[in-house]
């Protein structure tokens, strides 16, 4: 008996041992440290005349206790290497402790009115941390350039008429619109300046700015109070105001569902005895879903209230928008005509009023606009491109 407790006792010894050992064998290695998340965010940059810089933001998902590299190059996509930015590689670190740098990337000096362009950034061979969101974008703002070259050609009018004299002109040469002779309009007018309207005026450079000899008034889709559209509205109300003449404005009109630009006058005691009592001449308006088409028209104060009259040329092959034309109205007492293009296409005078008021024989002012929607053009839709763009060469008066 005390034989076989010995032997229970040794067999349970070895036993245990044997069980401690497998333990130890068995133990799970120790993992090792998560790597943080390495990611770059996209960018943009508004383009200037000067170089700026672009700034590209790479950051860890937590701070590291060592430092954490990776390598990085640049690719070309609508703005071009060595054109629009300046190539670049490298590698960039993120010293321990810290948790992103910037990479600055030289964006080349321009003032050119353009559609926006990009260009990325990829990054590669993490050291010290995973890629997560490696490749990013760098958006160039382009289109709040001031300087827009366009095709000049074109119909064109002389400077002199015999028997007449030049009074005023603006040729907008130089580079900023004249305001010893011309207003901006802002805002939208009361209920879209009487025809529900959907842009809002500015005077910002976006909108209105003189280039290459050329005033452009440009419709944008783009938001300012509960208004989807931006333009310009600009008028020589108090500064330049004319009773008859020849007029001869050069200019070359956008087009597009929805937009609706205008050369045109209203009567100078517009303050004193409204609309449309002080007379408006539509010199020339275009709406925008027949680009090949414009109008020339009278409003007026008729007996049974506003009234209107006019008529129409439409272009034989193209539209308004490939070439300038220029578009002309011959003012004298009792008669207004309309021309394009020294082309006669409609004339009224003060026998077709009949008993109403005739208010055009009083002096005027000018205006010149684009309109985004309203109630004669309708609205933009999917069709409509923007940002459309009136560019004026020059107005000329003579008398």
């Amino acid at each position: 008996m005390k034989k076989f407790l010995h032997f229970l006792l040794l067999l349970c010894a070895v036993v245990f041992t044997m069980g401690s050992n497998v333990s130890c064998e068995k133990e799970a290695p120790q993992p090792e440290p998560a790597l943080p998340a390495l990611s770059v965010a996209d960018a943009q940059a508004e383009r200037l005349p000067v170089n700026t810089s672009a700034f590209f933001f790479v950051t860890l998902s937590e701070k590291s206790t060592q430092n954490v590299s990776v390598a990085y190059r640049l690719k070309a996509g609508t703005a071009q290497i060595n054109t629009d930015f300046l190539d670049k590689t490298g590698s960039i670190t993120i010293p321990a402790g810290q948790l992103s740098v910037s990479l600055e990337v030289v964006v080349i000096g321009s003032d050119l009115r353009q559609p926006n362009s990009d260009f990325s950034i990829e990054l590669f061979q993490p050291t010290g941390c995973k890629l997560t969101d490696s490749v990013a974008v760098c958006t160039l703002i382009n289109e709040n350039g001031t300087r827009l070259p366009t095709n000049n050609a074109g119909y064109s009018t002389p400077q002199t008429y015999p028997d007449y004299t030049l009074v005023w002109a603006d040729e907008f040469d130089g580079n900023a619109l004249q305001t010893s002779s011309w207003n901006y309009e802002i805002g939208n007018g009361s209920n879209g300046w009487g025809n529900n309207e959907h842009q809002y005026y500015t005077s910002n450079p976006k909108n209105v700015f003189v280039s290459e000899g050329n005033l452009i008034i440009e419709a944008r889709r783009e938001r300012i109070e509960t208004f989807p559209y931006t333009s310009a509205r600009l008028t020589t109300k108090g500064k330049r105001e004319f009773q008859f003449g020849r007029i001869d404005i050069r200019a070359k009109l956008p087009k597009g569902k929805g937009v609706w630009p205008a050369l045109w006058m209203l009567g100078a005691n517009i303050s004193q005895v409204g609309w449309p009592r002080c007379g408006e001449i539509d010199i020339m308006e275009l709406i925008g879903h027949e680009p090949n088409k414009v109008h020339g028209t009278l409003h007026w104060n008729g007996t049974n209230g506003a009234t209107h009259q006019g008529g129409s040329k439409t272009l034989a092959s193209g539209d308004f928008s490939d070439r300038f034309h220029v578009f002309s109205i011959l003012w004298q007492e009792d008669t207004i005509s309309w021309y394009v293009d020294d082309a006669l296409f409609y004339s009224m005078s003060r026998a077709n009023f009949g008993e109403a008021v005739y208010p055009f024989n009083a002096p005027q002012f000018f205006l010149f606009n684009v309109a985004v929607g309203g109630n004669w053009p309708g609205y933009p839709d999917e069709s409509t491109v923007l940002p459309q763009r009136m560019f004026v060469d020059y107005i000329r008066i003579f008398q």
